[in-house]
């Protein structure tokens, strides 16, 4: 295997290597309602989905920037792409936290299966001896036509204190409703899955949203990277968030090349004397250098501390979760400016703006997107009431 410094440039570079492959393919992804076969192969060839998976597994174990560049690059291309990248290979993470057996049941005979999910806390469950009877009916399951196995949200009984886990469920026992009929982010394939009758999950199966938040996870027995000691609530709701940057980059790029020449169908005058275009596009450029240099300060803060075994600061959790949470929402203002700066033309499917205009706007209407209860959150500690979200 390539040493590390090698194998960061060489992700990089393939990454930027799809990205004119994955753009040509934005119609049939969004027709499809998936990825299309070629671009999960090539991903797969790529070692995309391997950044962040133990190395017992074939996995690279890089670091979440390596990850987080790669989404970005992807998604000046396709925001889809990006989105399932982002959601599933961030799972080949987290199972790496889940006891030893119940990675060896995923990749045991192939190191390649992947993993969609659901972590709506909605699922039905019974305990039983050795584990737990689970049945519920789950959303927004990204990418799940190419997954072998699922990630299920639910709260275990107890009369303590709440007890979120993750359940993680073959294909034999859920199905997948295929109902994704959506304007933006189309080629995610984030259909519903049903467990109608409960079906067993053991034990080792399932992860402690506790352990997650501390980083005291079964996985780490085995896989003893630091990363896997990362807290998981701040690293998964960058996966839903960072491809907006990478795709208002495509947009600021086709921006250019579509309108430095243009002339305006009205006056006649060129768009590239519009202050209103000149603006939005300053806006967006901005908006991109600002959200890149704030993850990657906050990635950084999580990984030393994680390198270096130091506790977490409940209050700069508190923080750096809300920056999180204010990607989606500064990418979608910026977009929405571009789209409104480029006049009527940019209501054409055809258009290159069009398609990432939907996509980021699709990505803000997450529920980690919202920046709403998080900056209520910051700024509720801040003023002595007591902290609301453990998702941190």
């Amino acid at each position: 295997m390539l040493d590390k410094v090698s194998l960061q440039e060489q992700i990089r570079q393939s990454a930027r290597d799809l990205v004119p492959a994955i753009r040509t393919r934005q119609n049939e992804t969004a027709q499809l309602g998936r990825l299309p076969d070629a671009t999960i192969d090539a991903m797969q060839e790529a070692g995309f989905f391997r950044i962040m998976q133990p190395k017992r597994f074939g996995g690279y174990e890089l670091d979440p920037q390596d990850f987080f560049d790669v989404q970005q690059t992807l998604a000046e291309g396709c925001m889809s792409t990006a989105w399932v990248l982002g959601v599933v290979a961030i799972h080949n993470w987290q199972l790496g936290m889940f006891a030893d057996q119940a990675q060896q049941d995923v990749w045991g005979n192939d190191d390649s299966v992947l993993i969609s999910s659901s972590y709506m806390p909605v699922g039905k469950v019974e305990i039983v001896d050795g584990g737990y009877m689970l049945s519920g009916h789950w959303g927004f399951s990204s990418g799940s036509k190419h997954c072998q196995w699922a990630f299920l949200g639910a709260m275990i009984p107890s009369e303590g204190a709440p007890d979120y886990r993750t359940f993680l469920v073959p294909l034999g026992d859920y199905e997948i409703v295929d109902n994704w009929d959506v304007s933006g982010l189309e080629g995610t394939g984030s259909n519903d899955i049903v467990i109608r009758e409960p079906v067993f999950v053991p034990e080792h199966r399932t992860h402690k949203s506790v352990d997650g938040f501390t980083g005291q996870n079964p996985g780490c027995a085995e896989n003893t990277s630091p990363s896997f000691t990362l807290p998981f609530g701040q690293i998964f709701t960058r996966a839903v968030a960072c491809s907006s940057i990478g795709a208002l980059q495509g947009v600021v790029n086709n921006y250019v090349d579509v309108q430095k020449d243009r002339v305006g169908l009205n006056d006649g005058a060129k768009i590239a004397q519009d202050p209103n275009a000149q603006m939005a596009l300053a806006e967006a450029i901005a908006c991109i250098a600002e959200c890149r240099a704030i993850l990657k300060d906050d990635l950084d803060f999580f990984t030393h501390h994680a390198n270096n075994g130091l506790e977490l600061d409940i209050n700069e959790r508190i923080r750096r979760r809300f920056n999180a949470s204010r990607i989606s929402r500064k990418c979608a203002d910026s977009v929405n400016e571009l789209f409104i700066a480029c006049g009527a033309q940019g209501i054409f499917r055809g258009h290159p703006l069009n398609r990432a205009w939907l996509d980021i706007n699709a990505g803000r209407s997450h529920v980690a997107n919202n920046p709403f209860k998080f900056g209520r959150n910051l700024g509720g500690t801040l003023l002595g009431l007591p902290n609301t979200d453990f998702f941190l």
